[in-house]
């Protein structure tokens, strides 16, 4: 058995009433944008991830460990993590997600970089332009934030896409990764 912490209705990962005036009115009345909610365990979003990458076996209690880490208690300090779903109403489904991660860094004077991430639609719902809805909220809110930077990894298919929200190739900067073994861990 798990135990949530008090008062789980509204323990989202942050604060709801920061997404007010950057969710748009093309938002299906049977869909709801809003952050990432302690119960989304289950409601679907780690099977919701699964769609875009390697999840793993989280159970409920690691997920709340990690949701916890993610959230900031401190409304003074902002936070890192801002995950932003969407949920089918009628299903009580998580349908689609994008994370918004804040870097606090000290160049730009002491500005913040922005990354989107984890970007991802229920195959189920794809064509409903859930993605352009999430992605135009977190690229509002960014702005609203003051990043001085937004940047995103894709596939070279969905450059197109993220071009209509503004993104562009950033000519002779590249992408590198290094991957690790974390069984070996």
């Amino acid at each position: 058995m798990v135990t949530y912490v008090n008062n789980t209705e509204d323990y989202y990962l942050f604060k709801e009433d920061l997404l007010m005036g950057h969710v748009k009115d093309d938002v299906p009345p049977e869909f709801k944008i809003r952050p990432l909610h302690i119960k989304d365990y289950k409601k679907g979003y780690l099977e919701l991830l699964e769609q875009l990458t390697t999840v793993g076996n989280v159970s409920e209690a690691e997920w709340i460990k990690r949701f916890n880490s993610m959230k900031s208690n401190d409304d003074s300090i902002p936070q890192s993590y801002y995950i932003v779903v969407m949920e089918d109403l009628t299903t009580q489904k998580i349908i689609g997600s994008v994370t918004l991660v804040i870097e606090f860094k000290f160049i730009h004077h002491a500005g913040c970089r922005g990354r989107i991430e984890d970007v991802v639609t229920d195959k189920d719902y794809r064509g409903q332009r859930i993605s352009h809805m999430l992605n135009k909220t977190l690229v509002s809110l960014a702005k609203e934030f003051g990043v001085y930077k937004l940047s995103l990894e894709c596939k070279d298919s969905l450059i197109g896409f993220y071009e209509n929200f503004g993104f562009k190739k950033d000519e002779g900067n590249n992408f590198l990764v290094q991957r690790f073994d974390r069984s070996k861990l």
